[in-house]
């Protein structure tokens, strides 16, 4: 990766709606610091970007088409396991939220948080920090004080992303296809979802998905 105080800081901006990643081009742009060196639309190409431009921070969206924002980090962090994310998504959802942290994302900011948030966010990203939105601050103490938790705790994060998948409505030929995995591999993995949440049936695991914003019924 480039040396940031001298150059100022590479990103790659990765988001399936062309009119976000234009806006916030713009807002990064504006800040002088701040060069968007790439973009793209989905989690391969965001792979293929973060080969070719070894940004010093990665801005991407959790939800895309295929494979998801979470994939996406799993994949750059094998590559570079250095390599500096920061999610910026309109989900706060706990489960989702500790997902991407444990996918090795380095921060989290929802879309409804101030573009300087954002802008203050990629900042300690690329200087090695943690960074987290005021929003998702309060969801995760909140969660940290449940005597339960989430029944999809149980969950890793390959689990969640195949869940999510599924939920959404995804065969599982489509889900192999999205995540480079066997066919079979994904029938296992449905099957250990459903033993670890307890659900019987698929229409419990879309309700299960649901309850705990990983899709919309």
């Amino acid at each position: 990766m480039s040396e940031v105080a001298a150059t100022g800081i590479s990103v790659l901006l990765v988001d399936d709606h062309p009119i976000v990643r234009q806006g916030y081009r713009r807002v990064l742009e504006s800040q002088g610091d701040l060069h968007v060196v790439a973009e793209a639309d989905n989690a391969a190409d965001a792979y293929g970007a973060f080969k070719a431009h070894d940004p010093d921070v990665v801005v991407l969206d959790i939800s895309m088409p295929g494979a998801s924002g979470l994939e996406a980090i799993r994949n750059i962090r094998a590559r570079s396991p250095r390599a500096r994310i920061l999610v910026f998504t309109m989900h706060n959802e706990a489960v989702l939220v500790k997902a991407a942290f444990g996918a090795g994302a380095s921060g989290f900011v929802t879309k409804s948080s101030e573009p300087s948030a954002v802008v203050t966010a990629i900042r300690s990203v690329a200087r090695g920090e943690r960074a987290m939105s005021d929003d998702i601050a309060h969801i995760l103490a909140e969660e940290s004080l449940s005597p339960t938790g989430s029944v999809l705790d149980q969950l890793g994060e390959r689990e969640i992303e195949i869940l999510r998948q599924f939920a959404g409505g995804a065969t599982t030929e489509q889900i192999a296809a999205h995540l480079n995995l066997s066919v079979k591999t994904v029938q296992n993995y449905h099957y250990l979802i459903k033993s670890k949440t307890g659900a019987r049936t698929d229409a419990q695991l879309v309700r299960l998905a649901a309850s705990c914003g990983l899709t919309r019924i």
